[in-house]
């Protein structure tokens, strides 16, 4: 988006709606107070009481599975399945964006021994209790071969690239002769910004119920994007759209986390298929900090040109910012500084480091959040 002239009122300057200052009902807010509200753990399929799965997950940040020893937990009280790379069914790769959604792109769960971030799920435990299943993942043995990994922003800046565009989001831009107006201005600013990595933790955890009926599997998630988590389970699971029905009730927080969907739809809809009953599961308090996404921490250079009398000449705007090494998102900081002020000379600039974490992408007001601070300070 690019704006050179001053913005019209618009429809909610004007209240056209009527509706600001106005009390109006939550309607679903007597359900959520009274903890009436079914969110997608609580939910059970009528017939069959669901079993319960825990996530194990990679202590190690970079490097291989080079054996799991899984006998001990398959042997545990209550315990139905223990799931790894070895036994998981076949899944699409992490794969190219699916048109303008990236959050319809297969995202394969325990697929192979690679370890690619720490936390990443190297097997799922199906029991009867939740208890039964967490206690069987603390049983299974894990031999790793470790690699060094790169998991620092600052001190490898100068492999950053210029990250992948897409509609709305070109990575940079350029307007008149940034360079020029800022040297030959009478007044400058040149400062530099770092703000660190924002976890969501939202107040309902990432979790799912699934069951399949005949050939289509039913899911009860936690999901802003229902089309988008549909598309993404028949992708991964390589099964047509109509074979998947995503079901999101009730979300306790969502901020642009629950956009993706994570290893609990579709550990619990794979197992469930293997099992020939529900499956349920929920990502842990400290899960969520590892297994979902986040924003990433950014490092920020903003220079201003300005004449004596305080009209910016020349508004320079750079942003750093890491991606997981499998994906291609970026902090889009810059962006808000392309519609707010005006000037002659102008220019935008991201790029991306890849590294050995998580994926990082949409958290509340992505991009604005830590740019609108730059800029604005």
């Amino acid at each position: 988006m690019e704006m050179n002239q001053p913005a019209a009122p618009n429809a909610l300057d004007l209240n056209r709606q009527g509706l600001m200052g106005k009390p109006l009902d939550r309607v679903d807010g007597r359900l959520k107070v009274t903890g009436s509200a079914p969110y997608a753990y609580e939910v059970q399929e009528s017939k069959r009481r669901p079993a319960v799965g825990f996530v194990l997950e990679a202590s190690i940040a970079k490097g291989r599975v080079a054996g799991i020893d899984v006998a001990a937990a398959e042997q545990a009280p209550g315990v139905l399945l223990v799931m790894t790379h070895r036994n998981a069914p076949p899944q699409a790769p992490f794969g190219e964006q699916d048109g303008e959604d990236r959050f319809a792109r297969p995202r394969p769960q325990l697929n192979d021994a690679q370890i690619r971030y720490y936390g990443q799920p190297i097997a799922f435990v199906v029991a009867e209790t939740f208890e039964q299943a967490r206690a069987a993942a603390r049983l299974i043995d894990v031999r790793y071969a470790a690699e060094r990994g790169e998991y620092e922003l600052a001190s490898n800046l100068g492999k950053a690239e210029k990250p992948q565009g897409g509609k709305g989001r070109e990575p940079d831009t350029y307007v008149g002769d940034f360079n020029g107006a800022f040297a030959s201005a009478a007044v400058k600013i040149d400062v530099t910004y770092t703000t660190p990595v924002h976890i969501h933790a939202q107040m309902e955890p990432h979790a799912s119920t699934a069951w399949w009926e005949g050939d289509r599997v039913v899911i009860h998630c936690s999901s802003q994007l229902l089309e988008s988590a549909q598309k993404c389970v028949s992708n991964t699971l390589q099964i047509p759209d109509e074979k998947v029905r995503i079901v999101s009730r009730y979300i306790g927080g969502g901020f642009g986390g629950k956009l993706p969907i994570y290893g609990d739809v579709l550990l619990a809809a794979m197992a469930s298929r293997q099992l020939g009953r529900p499956v349920k599961t929920a990502l842990t308090r400290q899960q969520m900090f590892h297994v979902t996404t986040h924003r990433s921490n950014t490092i920020q250079r903003l220079r201003l040109g300005a004449a004596p009398d305080g009209v910016l000449t020349a508004i320079g705007h750079e942003s750093w910012s890491h991606s997981a090494r499998f994906d291609d998102f970026y902090e889009s900081s810059a962006m808000c500084t392309r519609t707010l002020y005006a000037g002659a000379n102008r220019m935008t600039q991201h790029r991306s480091l890849k590294l050995d974490l998580p994926v990082s992408d949409s958290t509340r007001a992505p991009g604005e959040a830590v740019g609108m601070l730059a800029l604005e300070c």
